[in-house]
């Protein structure tokens, strides 16, 4: 069995794209139906029940994610449904979703 105390239980990833604002208020509004999500200005919160997801729609064209889990084996799937559901919504994009753990 793997020591997943020794695991990252958090990720973050830089989006860009001139659409972060938007996005950020897709992902909220979707997420709000069936799970506690809001936002507000250019920052939002969609808390899973395996973790929360911290949104941030900067100056500069990029959607700012971070996630975290208190169980690290869950937060591949975390990362997943988040990347999943953005580039769902940005389909006429192309975006580049890279997650650095630490």
């Amino acid at each position: 069995m793997a020591d997943t105390a020794s695991l990252p239980t958090a990720s973050q990833a830089a989006v860009s794209t001139p659409k972060a604002r938007s996005y950020l208020i897709q992902l909220c509004k979707h997420f709000a139906h069936k799970i506690p999500a809001a936002f507000a200005d250019n920052k939002g919160r969609i808390e899973f029940d395996s973790g929360v997801c911290e949104l941030n729609a900067d100056d500069e064209n990029a959607l700012l994610l971070a996630v975290s889990t208190p169980s690290a084996d869950k937060l591949g799937a975390l990362e997943d449904v988040v990347d999943r559901h953005l580039k769902r919504f940005a389909f006429k994009e192309e975006l580049n979703i890279a997650w650095v753990r630490g």
